[in-house]
């Protein structure tokens, strides 16, 4: 690149959802836009994710009849958040969310599937909602990409893909669940894997698009079709500022710096701090050196928004009730020396499966949301030890449903037990000898467990208890989908660590995406949205997709910001005094 000076109306630094959001809505408003990513490929965190994005009152839910009121929602807040409960960018929120979805829906390469039957995770909560809010990318086949963005594009997570084919919650999933067991559900995997062949022979990736791919792969789609320039090997180095403005950043590439001047500003969307280490030490509660934890967003996502917005003036809201979005994970041992992360989403609601603790005790509804299988194992597990639990079922669990990265029957499971990934026993007390799990305690554990799940019951932690929990356990088995006993062995375990989808403390910004100063007050030319942004939730997890809905939705509020609209059927005036 032989230049090292361009302009542009609007830089967004990061590629993943709120980036390519804000990018996309600032192009389809006239802006001439550039999105700067310091991988080589486009996506972030979101391409690893399952895609789900929180934006209630949607117009997907209303066109399927379920219509509730904006202050049902706000109630469900107020009750979650408690003190952290902000009313003004609440409202933004729920202003803009069933707008955003409008948009990208119809005037973008971005279709949304609806999530009308999820729950919200905390269903005894008044205003939980029982479905409607949540809304999905649309799959969507890799073809329709140029060649040269279908090579920038992030593949998916491998821990969460099969043979690097990634598989969506629901009646995707389901189907390769029960393949071996419905003839639909086999015809269905068949044809998918089918396909999937002969994508890897022809593109070396996989090309059925779906979850967090599938979002990032529409959005790139979108940013392509309104020219929106995408850099990936692009590292944002600092901001410009001319006076308290910021008018530009400036870009390390391949070829050396480049300063790309920006008028309407600079969106910071890099995900977050989940692998700044020295972050994580500071604010990560039960992590003394930074490294007691295992993300699963990529590597890229290392802080740079807060530490660029830090030194153009911004501040980092710590006051949060959590400063990471918690999940469980495995680590998995690949032949390769690499160690992967896999997150325990579903297979912990599946009936026969129980979460315990170094003494062999339980100590969470493992059904429950996976921020709360993390927070309830910081709490408990005793100072000093290893934050740890284990995951614990029988082998008739293991090859109807799988554990972690084992696959269910009919795929081979045994390399896990080799690689020590699962820990096997013949008997309970084989099984807790392996884990170092306190053999008494798992013994009166599971028999005091078992007394209750014979029934379908489980008065101790409430299994099944709520609309998320029956959800994501299994329909077909009764009385409760989400408990059955553990009496017959062989027995299996895999290791349980504290991991996250990202981060929740941010830059502090108000309800127009605008990075705030020390006083309080708007820095202007300079956006946070996504993980950059502090979380609207104040560190709590109400529901599934509230770190992805906020970001898509705040992304698009800034890209509407810049353009000098509120919303996207305003007129197109007062530009210059909105960036004042």
């Amino acid at each position: 690149m032989a230049e090292t000076q361009s302009d542009y109306d609007l830089v967004v630094v990061g590629s993943g959802a709120a980036g390519l959001a804000a990018a996309v809505t600032a192009a389809y408003h006239g802006l001439q836009v550039a999105v700067v990513e310091k991988a080589d490929v486009l996506g972030g965190a979101t391409a690893w994710s399952g895609g789900w994005m929180w934006a209630p009152l949607n117009p997907l839910a209303r066109a399927a009849g379920i219509v509730e009121d904006a202050e049902t929602v706000r109630t469900y807040l107020r009750a979650e958040l408690g003190e952290r409960y902000d009313a003004a960018k609440i409202d933004a929120f729920l202003d803009a969310a069933p707008r955003m979805v409008a948009f990208f829906h119809e005037k973008t390469a971005l279709r949304f599937a609806d999530g009308n039957a999820i729950a919200d995770i905390h269903g005894d909560t008044p205003g939980a909602g029982t479905g409607g809010r949540s809304v999905i990318a649309a799959p969507f086949d890799g073809r329709e990409l140029s060649r040269e963005t279908l090579a920038k594009l992030r593949t998916t997570m491998p821990e969460t893909a099969f043979l690097g084919m990634p598989i969506q919650a629901g009646p995707d999933l389901a189907a390769f669940l029960t393949a071996t067991r419905s003839l639909k559900s086999f015809v269905h995997v068949a044809r998918r894997l089918g396909r999937h062949v002969l994508d890897l022979a022809r593109y070396r990736r996989a090309m059925q698009l779906v979850n967090g791919v599938a979002l990032t792969g529409r959005l790139a789609k979108s940013a392509d079709d309104l020219g929106v320039e995408t850099w990936v090997c692009s590292s944002a180095k600092r901001l410009i500022k001319e006076g308290e403005r910021v008018t530009g950043v400036v870009v390390e590439t391949r070829h050396g710096e480049v300063t790309l001047n920006a008028q309407r500003g600079v969106v910071l969307a890099t995900g977050g701090f989940p692998w700044d280490v020295e972050r994580r030490r500071e604010l990560f509660p039960r992590t003394p050196t930074g490294e007691e934890h295992w993300p699963l967003p990529p590597p890229s996502a290392s802080g740079d928004g807060l530490r660029l917005g830090e030194a153009a003036g911004g501040v980092v809201d710590t006051g949060l009730y959590s400063p990471v979005a918690w999940a469980p994970v495995s680590l998995v041992p690949w032949g390769d020396g690499r160690v992967g992360h896999f997150p325990h989403i579903i297979d912990r609601a599946k009936p026969g499966v129980i979460g315990v603790l170094r003494n062999g005790r339980r100590f969470v509804n493992e059904a429950g949301g996976y921020f709360d299988y993390v927070d309830a194992m910081v709490k408990a597990v005793p100072e000093g030890e290893e934050v740890c639990s284990w995951l614990v079922c029988s082998h008739r669990f293991l090859r109807r449903y799988g554990l972690g990265i084992a696959r269910p029957a009919p795929v081979p499971f045994r390399h896990w037990v080799r690689k020590g990934y699962l820990k096997h026993g013949g008997t309970l007390a084989e099984l807790a000898q392996a884990c170092g799990i306190d053999p008494q305690g798992l013994a009166a554990t599971v028999a005091e467990y078992n007394r209750h799940a014979a029934r379908g019951e489980d008065p101790e932690h409430g299994r099944g208890s709520t609309p998320y929990n029956r959800k994501n356990g299994d329909p077909a088995h009764a009385p409760n989908p989400c408990v059955a006993p553990l009496d017959q062995g062989p027995f299996y375990a895999v290791k349980v660590h504290p991991g996250c989808f990202g981060t929740f403390a941010g830059l502090a910004t108000n309800e127009h995406a605008q990075a705030l100063g020390g006083d309080g007050t708007p820095i202007p030319g300079l956006y946070a949205a996504g993980s950059d942004m502090a979380s609207i939730m104040g560190g709590h997890y109400p529901a599934g997709g509230i770190n992805l809905g906020p970001a898509m939705t705040f992304g698009h509020i800034a890209g509407l910001h810049a353009a000098g609209r509120r919303r996207h059927d305003d007129a197109n005036s007062g530009a210059d005094t909105a960036h004042a």
